[in-house]
Parts: C-alpha cells; structure tokens; sequence
C-alpha cells in the first residue's frame, strides 16, 4: 500500500503531540515498518504562515486542543488553508476532561470542505491547560493504549479494497455558542483578554517567549505581552521556576469550579 503518513498537530502543552504522535507511528508501522512519518507541528506562529497541501496518496493525522467547547478560532485561519486534494484524514481533538462539545464535528467539517476525506475521528483527554491537577498526566498509559487499538482499526479500514466510507463523529449543527465561565451569581464572565503575571523568580531564561504559540510575549521583558494570551498554559506549565501565575478572580474561580465539578474520569471517543 502506497500511503504517506502524516502527523499534524497544536500542541502548546504537549498533550496533543503525544495522542496524533502515537496515532501516526502505530499506523505506519502498520503499513510499513521502516516508512518515515511527516510531522507538521504548528503549534509556533512561523509555521502557520507557510500554506500545506497534500494528495490521495496522504493519510493526515490532525489535532487540535479543545478550547471552550470548540476548534481554537486562532487557527481557522491556518486550518482553512490546508488543502487535502482527497487525502484521507483522522481529525482528532483533545480536551481537559470537561467537555468537547463541537469541536470535533467543527475539524471534521473544515477538513472535508478543503478536500479531505474524514475517515475516523476521535475525542482525547488530556491534563487541562488551566490546571496541574484535572486529568493530570493524561494522556496516561490506559489512553495510550486505547490510541494503539484506534489506530489498528484505521489500518484496516485503510487496507479494505472496496471504497473507505467517510466517518459520521458526535456534534451539533449549527455549532454551540463558545462554552462561558459563570461569576458566582450565574453571570457569563469573559476571561479571553485574561494574562498570565510574572513574579520574582523569573531568571529570564526566555524559555516563555519561545513557547507562545501567539508570539506574544515580550523577549526583552517577558512580562509585558505584545499580543493575546489564548490560556494554553505553555508558559506557566513548562516554567523552570514557576514565575508565571495568573491572579485574574475570574479565572481563578472558573479554575477551582472545574476541578471540583469535572473530576470524574472521561475516556476517549472514537468514530470510525
């Protein structure tokens, strides 16, 4: 089988990479042990200038973070400049086990109207851009395990001779409204213009400017931002010293709320 496995992926933290990382490797091991992956990971701001397109010959595995309940709007832009030419496709989304509302029935549309064909799709957890501790360590081994099985069963609906039939996945149509973070009087709140603080222990490493996937923080002073935080967590998460934190009432209670009402375990989704 004649088939090019690629691995595209928005990991700000991390989470993402590991879940479409295995995916792909399990897949082309499947097909061809010593065949070389193409990863795309355009998680920094530079990659998303340059255009990608692919062919029939492409299986693309794409992800993306969950964010309020849908596809980050900061990467439509990217994401509807992709052209699939019929490539084969396995949108996938990662959430921090609250909820993934329509983010992945969203992917699936923006791949198929550039020309992709959606064959399987999936909903993954991982630990929550806001916290260290809801679904810590996620994806976990049981996760991984479950990302091993999915991907032997895109195998071999790949292999099947007659035509591939495309993947209906869970969502809404239209799209719901962004998921809002309530105050403590059942008020929407809006925390998207929210920004991480920096404190003392900052040792000026530039570790934080690096990693933005928006290139918003300064590189002479990293606590000043020349452009919008999207609360991915890379710069807090990946800190060596703990200097970033964020002191915003709002957040911080939206915060507590979800590690309080979302503690529960979620397992993965899988369409196929």
């Amino acid at each position: 089988m004649n088939k090019k496995i690629n691995a595209m992926y928005f990991s700000a933290t991390g989470t993402t990479k590991k879940i479409v990382s295995a995916l792909a490797e399990k897949i082309s091991k499947n097909i061809d042990d010593e065949a070389i992956i193409n990863y795309i990971d355009f998680t920094l701001p530079e990659v998303r200038k340059k255009s990608v397109s692919f062919t029939e010959e492409d299986v693309v595995i794409i992800g993306v973070p969950v964010y309020a309940g849908r596809v980050p709007n900061v990467l439509l832009k990217y994401l509807n400049a992709i052209t699939g030419n019929g490539a084969l496709a396995v949108p996938i989304v990662v959430y921090g086990n609250r909820n993934y509302d329509d983010a992945l029935i969203e992917l699936k549309d923006i791949l198929e109207l550039n020309g992709f064909k959606a064959i399987a799709g999936g909903a993954f957890i991982g630990e929550h851009s806001f916290s260290k501790i809801l679904a810590k360590d996620r994806p976990d081994e049981k996760d991984i395990a479950i990302v091993i099985d999915f991907a032997d069963k895109i195998y071999k609906k790949i292999i099947l001779k007659d035509e591939i039939q495309t993947v209906e996945v869970k969502g809404n149509k239209p799209y719901r409204k962004y998921y809002m973070p309530k105050d403590e009087k059942g008020r929407p709140v809006d925390i998207r213009k929210v920004k991480p603080k920096t404190n003392n222990n900052c040792i000026d490493c530039k570790l934080c400017v690096n990693i933005c996937p928006m290139g918003s923080i300064d590189a002479e002073d990293v606590s000043k931002f020349n452009g919008i935080c999207i609360k991915c967590g890379a710069c807090i998460k990946k800190c060596p010293v703990q200097a970033k934190y964020y002191d915003d009432k709002d957040y911080l209670r939206h915060k507590q709320e979800l590690e309080i009402d979302f503690v529960h375990r979620r397992e993965p989704e899988l369409f196929i």
